[in-house]
């Protein structure tokens, strides 16, 4: 199975704005103030393929109770 350069592209991608949706799905869960938020959101959008990743090792923040 051939697949073109165009949709590589566009795979590449989806797996990059998924990857960066589960880092902020992930921070949603922890609780932290407004700037830390702000910070280790924008090292998502700003470092998108090991950004994501940072984010879920380093586990900021303290893990909310529901």
């Amino acid at each position: 199975m051939l697949l073109s350069p165009d949709v590589m592209r566009l795979l590449l991608l989806a797996c990059l704005l998924g990857m960066s949706f589960l880092a902020a799905l992930y921070l949603r869960g922890r609780s932290l103030s407004a700037p830390a938020y702000i910070g280790w959101g924008l090292l998502i959008l700003f470092l998108p393929l090991i950004g994501p990743f940072l984010v879920i090792l380093m586990e900021p923040g303290t893990k909310r109770n529901p």
